[in-house]
């Protein structure tokens, strides 16, 4: 017997079973980009490995360790994309949709990092992700919280979601507040472990997200770069801060903040939860006008956020909010008796093409009444059409209810369409 071939490690299967609650999830996206009047645009999965290097940074972890990078046949270096803005930014250069415009554009498929898997984080794993750009005002910063927080609403946990902002300034403010983290660190080295070290030089500012308990006791007594800020750059964060309490959404201001990327300016932000645990980040975003120009287009203001999909397919299922998830049957289609599956085949045509929107599964492959009603139970559906042959010789059909105790019901075969309708 040949050996059975499985899934690469991290490479997770999303089964049958589990279908409907992405479903769920992509359902809301698509009805939250659309209200808000979002472009899809679809990229492909590889891209050149200089993309990612020169728009993530080459010291960061995502390219120094995590990235599906590989020789093609032609020597050049491809890479299955980490994340989704790049890419954006590369095609929208490319196919001049960017200079002196506005786009409001969405995008969601596979991203690749090789991580250690764990649940919810996978070395294939989905994003989301909105991307602006040709808009410079603070308006269209809080538009694409706004934009994330009706995600939350629609699916039913802004009570376990919480967001976190901050400002990392325009380049020069930071390179400011670089020099004066670096002095400051320089004086702590006895107490930094060898990553924070290594980024003390490289890219300071990723210190300050470090997980580990005596940094960051340590850090509580670092400048703030708040304090290095101009002018503009206040302006612009408190201006967004006032519209985010105009419409009500609540935030914790968190200087600490910094994300992963070396491309952000400005505003940057998280979404996060601890309701999966220890705190973890459900949808993290921010500005960055300098990407555009640094992939080789012209300079053009951009501001975005990516969600992981996992992470809320686990969140919804941590709070038990799977229950509503729509059956993939609405209706089974039973035969009892050779002379009647055609007419049972030909009901649930009919059925399909009275009613568009209507899920139904036809019986195959016979078997007796007891089979069939377990095959019926077992595909979720509501209710089970039966036709035997006194329906058959009566022109009519039998409507047995599997989700409840409501006594089966008897229609003619031309009201059937009506009759289902209703009961649905």
């Amino acid at each position: 017997m040949a050996k059975q071939i499985q899934a690469i490690r991290g490479m997770n299967d999303i089964l049958p079973s589990q279908s409907p609650i992405w479903q769920k999830v992509e359902a809301v996206i698509r009805s939250s980009v659309s209200a808000y009047g979002y472009s899809e645009i679809r990229t492909p999965i590889v891209e050149s490995t200089d993309l990612f290097k020169r728009s993530i940074g080459e010291v960061t972890d995502i390219v120094e360790k995590e990235m599906y990078t590989f020789a093609d046949r032609n020597d050049d270096s491809l890479t299955l994309r980490p994340e989704g803005t790049a890419s954006t930014v590369r095609a929208g250069n490319e196919h001049g949709l960017l200079y002196n415009q506005e786009q409001r554009l969405w995008y969601t498929g596979p991203m690749f990092r090789h991580e250690r898997p764990q649940k919810g984080r996978y070395r294939q794993f989905y994003q989301f992700g909105v991307e602006v750009y040709g808009i410079a005002s603070a308006q269209i910063d809080a538009e694409v919280l706004m934009l994330s927080a009706r995600l939350w609403d629609e699916l039913g946990i802004n009570d376990h979601v919480e967001l976190e902002l901050n400002t990392l300034g325009d380049p020069a403010e930071r390179a400011a507040y670089r020099d004066a983290l670096i002095a400051f660190l320089e004086q702590h080295t006895d107490v930094l472990d060898e990553e924070s070290k290594r980024r003390m030089y490289t890219n300071p500012l990723r210190v300050l997200d470090t997980k580990v308990p005596e940094i960051q006791a340590v850090l509580v007594d670092a400048p703030e770069l708040m304090d290095y800020l101009g002018d503009e750059s206040k302006t612009h964060f408190s201006t967004l801060c006032e519209l985010l309490d105009a419409v009500g959404i609540q935030y914790k201001i968190n200087p600490r903040l910094v994300r992963g990327l070396d491309y952000y300016n400005r505003t940057v932000f998280e979404w996060v939860t601890t309701s999966l645990g220890s705190q973890g980040t459900v949808l993290a975003g921010g500005r960055y006008d300098g990407l555009v120009g640094q992939l080789g287009g012209k300079e053009t203001p951009a501001v975005g956020f990516a969600m992981g999909l996992e992470r809320i397919v686990l969140l919804l299922e941590a709070l038990n909010l799977n229950d509503d998830v729509a059956s993939a049957v609405d209706v089974y289609v039973t035969a009892m008796g050779d002379q009647c599956i055609v007419e049972a085949i030909k009901i649930a045509q009919e059925l399909r093409q009275a009613l568009p929107s209507l899920k139904v599964m036809s019986h195959c492959g016979g078997g007796n009444f007891k089979k069939q009603m377990k095959r019926a139970d077992k595909s979720g559906a509501k209710f089970a059409l039966i036709i035997g042959e006194n329906e058959l010789a009566n022109n009519q059909v039998a409507i047995k209810p599997l989700r409840n105790n409501n006594e089966q019901l008897l229609v003619a075969r031309e009201t059937l369409a009506t009759n289902i309708a209703e009961l649905i």
